[in-house]
């Protein structure tokens, strides 16, 4: 079917293909020509004093913007602590996964009892989050390592410790619900 398509084709073109050979010497004035070289054909030069220095510039920005790329992989605190302490990073994950897990247990408490303890709690830790980090700074900026480590891990045990304590609390605000509920009568 194609084939027969094609042959249409050549049909319908028939007389319309340049079938003319060039005019006789064509070929040795091609060649004169050629061998004449910049005489046939010659490119002006657009002459523009400020390609060069802009040229240079943008060189510069490229360079100026690889070099600070390559220069400028800046690192997260934790991943500089880790440098630094490799246990550290060890001991922070366990403990921060710890209190994350807690902060959930609390906030699944949640209750019209234990709101405000709930808040202040959450203030709480928020607060010693931010002192933990000025710490990671201080240890980042080369202060006394162990020093700052020892209060690195004071700072998680009091979070640790906080969040045990108002758990507690919320218990005990619970059984004492329980307990006056069951001593109303109908």
């Amino acid at each position: 079917m194609k084939e027969e398509n094609l042959e249409n084709i050549f049909k319908e073109l028939k007389g319309s293909f340049d079938t003319e050979e060039p005019k006789a010497g064509h070929d040795a004035r091609f060649l004169e020509k050629l061998n004449r070289g910049s005489k046939v054909v010659e490119l002006k030069s657009i002459k523009n004093p400020w390609w060069k220095p802009l040229s240079i510039a943008a060189s510069i920005a490229v360079l100026l913007t690889v070099g600070i790329g390559f220069f400028n992989n800046s690192q997260t605190v934790e991943e500089q602590v880790a440098e630094i302490s490799p246990e550290v990073a060890n001991t922070q994950f366990y403990f921060a996964s710890l209190i994350e897990e807690q902060v959930k247990e609390l906030q699944g408490e949640s209750a019209p009892e234990t709101e405000r303890i709930i808040s202040d709690t959450m203030d709480q830790l928020t607060k010693l989050e931010v002192n933990s980090k000025m710490l990671e700074s201080d240890l980042l900026n080369g202060g006394n390592s162990k020093l700052i480590l020892s209060a690195m891990i004071t700072n998680f045990q009091t979070r640790i410790d906080l969040l045990k304590e108002v758990m507690n609390k919320i218990e005990s605000i619970k059984t004492l619900n329980d307990f006056n509920d069951e001593n109303h009568t109908i």
